[in-house]
């Protein structure tokens, strides 16, 4: 097996290998740490971050299901002045791209977030999800109507210092509409696609199984879905493309480059198998030289000429 070259450029970004861990898979970055070095990753993502900290919704908010998992967390997380004293110190020679997941409640708050992440030497990139309610906007999604989804890429474009990748959610009826407006905005990346909505009952207790009735449905039972919706992204917008959604092979993470992605996103799996992100990056180049190529860049977008 000849060398392969798996390093990849996602804008501004250089990612040492395509393979990257998903936010609210993966902690705040080292909790995988005691498996193997995560500066084997291309990068990481971290767990959702806001201004303030946030509990979350009450248990259980977390249900298998089949070909994967429904979770309704609730954006639990520690905040921004715990991540900044707490986490980043912890973070200080990993070797590879640290990319800071966040939100807001507001167009603000988004903004604030944006501007107060890019301070931080060790942030590489910032990763808008965009899949909250506007509280100001009578709690619409952010995510789900093309003007709020402009409005906040631009406010955040304003004053990101960063990259700055947008999550689309697939909660849509056309997802390209929000790639395009996010492109337009300013926005130097997408991930594509966070979770879908979805439920569960206990028949026994003739309920819903989940606290708050609906989660977000990931794993992979929705990868043809998110490889689909990478696909119109891919013919829609020139910026790179983040494939996310159940992921569990290297022929998954071929399958979603060959359909546009740049690089992709590990979420799930993490929880299935602790050690999936590397073993993913170690089966790359096997996977590779199975279909007669050297450099997985040229298989970017393969699938549509």
């Amino acid at each position: 097996m000849t060398d392969k070259n798996l390093a990849v450029r996602f804008g501004e970004l250089t990612l040492k290998n395509p393979v990257v861990a998903a936010s609210g898979t993966f902690g705040y970055g080292l909790t995988y740490s005691k498996f193997y070095d995560v500066s084997t990753l291309g990068g990481f993502v971290t767990k959702g971050l806001s201004l303030k900290p946030r509990a979350g919704n009450p248990p259980p908010r977390i249900c298998e299901t089949s070909a994967g998992m429904l979770n309704a967390i609730g954006l639990q997380n520690i905040g921004l002045e715990k991540f900044v004293s707490q986490k980043i110190p912890a973070l200080h020679g990993v070797d590879t791209a640290i990319i800071v997941n966040f939100f807001g409640n507001t167009v603000e708050e988004y903004a604030e977030m944006a501007e107060r992440l890019s301070q931080i030497p060790q942030v590489s990139a910032l990763e808008m999800n965009i899949s909250c309610p506007n509280v100001k906007e009578g709690g619409i999604a952010f995510g789900s109507d093309v003007k709020a989804t402009s409005k906040v890429v631009s406010a955040c474009r304003k004053t990101a210092k960063k990259p700055l990748i947008v999550k689309l959610s697939p909660n849509v009826t056309d997802i390209t509409p929000f790639a395009r407006a996010c492109e337009a905005e300013g926005a130097d990346g997408l991930s594509v696609i966070n979770t879908m909505i979805g439920m569960a009952i206990d028949i026994g207790a003739r309920k819903p199984v989940l606290s708050n009735v609906t989660g977000g449905l990931s794993g992979p039972a929705i990868k043809p879905i998110a490889l689909r919706m990478v696909w119109q992204c891919y013919k829609t917008v020139k910026i790179p493309i983040f494939g996310v959604g159940g992921i569990s092979s290297p022929e998954d993470v071929i399958e979603f480059m060959m359909a546009g992605a740049t690089a992709v996103q590990i979420g799930s799996m993490n929880f299935v198998d602790p050690h999936i992100g590397k073993k993913l990056v170690e089966a790359l180049p096997s996977v590779l030289d199975r279909i007669g190529e050297s450099d997985v860049n040229r298989i970017i977008g393969a699938a549509h000429s």
